[in-house]
């Protein structure tokens, strides 16, 4: 009775075991016996546990925000006189930058002036017939169409004070143009709002198209780093992750990690807004940051950087088992020459394949697909 009871329990925990010799649903198991293991030259290494934050670094190039960028451009073809400021110089919103003398100002100052005086011309007219139409010595048609005059006169008049808004005449100047009708051959370029000179893109005695660009200012506060971040460690970089430039003042957060993948490169762009210490960066410069990488819950280790391998878009481990190995896929927070730092279900006794990876990889291919 004894021996049937002994083997019933053996039956029963045979399915168990079964279960726990099955992998995970995101592992591989590759069944490889001893013997053959050696013959492979595999070597294993046991795990060993990391905690706390973990800092990598990451290259970067910094730039000025698309919003805080203005290209300054010329308003009419012209030739420029003079240029008033000089790159890297600080300018306030409404400094002159340049002169330029235009045919085309001269020509939107005449045809104002012109409009001004048919303005004024509809508007006596329009009096006139009103007064007439009063006394009843004119017909109601005849002061309909003054009337419609007199407004086709106004909106021209507006069209053509607008246009010179247009081509970068002050208010003031528009002003002094209508009470003097003394036209001005130069017109004067000024910073649209406060910033830095970054580019100066003429000379005295050039000749300009219309909207050719002549400078460009940008606010320097804050500024983006569009860091590379390789696309195994991409999945642990988020929105929030700080960042520190070593040798300066400057850190920030992410704010953006990219979608597309470099192919060159195979690296994805994360954007990093750096509002303090952003006066000790330069847009253009390349630098390399430190990213603090936060733990999320999943156990950290540490592995030979050789124990690492990548295969169908991920990053992968080799874990001894008792038939083989279980290829488990992990995800790379940091990487050196001779260590790699992942983020993985293991356990602190679990050994790594570290050498003879290349016929676990191609036992991995096959089993996975390529």
């Amino acid at each position: 009775m004894r021996r049937w009871l002994h083997m019933a329990v053996i039956v029963l925990a045979l399915p168990a075991l079964a279960q726990a010799a099955e992998p995970a649903a995101n592992e591989v198991l590759i069944r490889m016996d001893e013997r053959r293991a050696r013959a492979a030259g595999i070597d294993v290494t046991r795990v060993q546990a990391e905690a706390g934050t973990t800092q990598t670094m990451l290259p970067g190039t910094v730039i000025v925000p698309p919003q805080q960028l203005r290209i300054v451009a010329a308003p009419a073809a012209g030739l420029v006189e003079a240029v008033l400021v000089a790159p890297n110089e600080p300018v306030r919103a409404g400094q002159p930058l340049a002169r330029l003398r235009s045919t085309d100002l001269l020509e939107a100052q005449r045809t104002y002036l012109q409009a001004l005086s048919g303005e004024a011309l509809a508007r006596q007219r329009l009096s006139r017939d009103e007064q007439m139409f009063r006394e009843r010595i004119i017909a109601e048609r005849r002061l309909l169409t003054t009337r419609a005059e007199a407004d086709f006169a106004r909106t021209t008049l507006q069209e053509r004070e607008q246009m010179l808004a247009l081509l970068g005449m002050a208010e003031a100047d528009i002003a002094t143009l209508k009470s003097s009708r003394r036209m001005a051959a130069a017109l004067t370029v000024t910073a649209p709002e406060d910033g830095v000179v970054l580019e100066t893109r003429t000379s005295a005695g050039e000749r300009v198209a219309a909207s050719a660009p002549l400078f460009s200012i940008a606010r320097l506060t804050p500024l983006w780093v569009n860091l590379q971040v390789p696309l195994p460690q991409a999945m642990v970089i988020e929105p929030g992750t700080r960042m520190s430039v070593p040798g300066t003042q400057a850190q920030g957060e992410v704010v953006r990690l990219g979608r597309s993948v470099d192919p060159a490169t195979q690296s994805v762009t994360a954007v990093v807004e750096v509002t303090d210490g952003a006066g000790s960066l330069r847009p253009g410069q390349v630098v390399t940051a430190a990213v603090a990488l936060r733990p999320n819950g999943t156990p950290q280790w540490r592995v030979p950087a050789g124990a690492v391998v990548r295969h169908a878009g991920k990053s992968w481990v080799f874990v001894k088992a008792q038939d083989g190995f279980r290829a488990k896929p992990v995800t790379v927070i940091a990487e050196t020459a001779s260590d790699s730092s992942i983020r993985a279900g293991l356990a602190p006794d679990d050994q790594v394949a570290m050498r003879g990876i290349l016929t676990l990889l191609a036992e991995l291919t096959d089993v996975y697909g390529g």
